[in-house]
């Protein structure tokens, strides 16, 4: 599948804070821990807990999220398929930023080891 503009946009416009629960949720049920869903983020934007918060407090848009955020430099080595779209295979940065998020979230709550979560480029 193709990312449309308007895909591109609609997420663009979305409030951070009004997903971040759903994270929250997701990620508990199965297990784990706000903790590690909290490292998982700061590793791909370098936003600390309490920068976290800031930004959800301001009710931020994905836009501006990851405008601010500064993306991990092996954020690139997330691969595979989300919600039908290959990340890879993603044209706009922003869609793209927000699928590698959800990605990283869909493997905390499947179980998948921190480390392998966090990538590390192979030497």
């Amino acid at each position: 599948m193709k990312v449309t503009a308007e895909k591109n946009e609609k997420v663009a416009k979305m409030i951070f804070a009004s997903v971040y629960p759903h994270y929250v949720t997701k990620v508990e049920k199965k297990g784990r821990t706000k903790d590690e869903l909290h490292k998982v983020i700061e590793w791909l934007t370098g936003f600390n807990e309490a920068k976290l918060q800031e930004l959800i407090q301001e009710k931020v848009t994905f836009e501006t999220f990851f405008q601010r955020a500064k993306l991990h430099p092996n954020a690139h080595l997330i691969k595979g398929v989300i919600c039908g779209y290959r990340i890879e295979e993603i044209d706009f940065d922003l869609y793209r930023q927000a699928r590698y998020l959800d990605k990283l979230v869909d493997e905390l709550a499947k179980g998948r080891k921190m480390e392998k979560i966090l990538r590390e480029e192979k030497q």
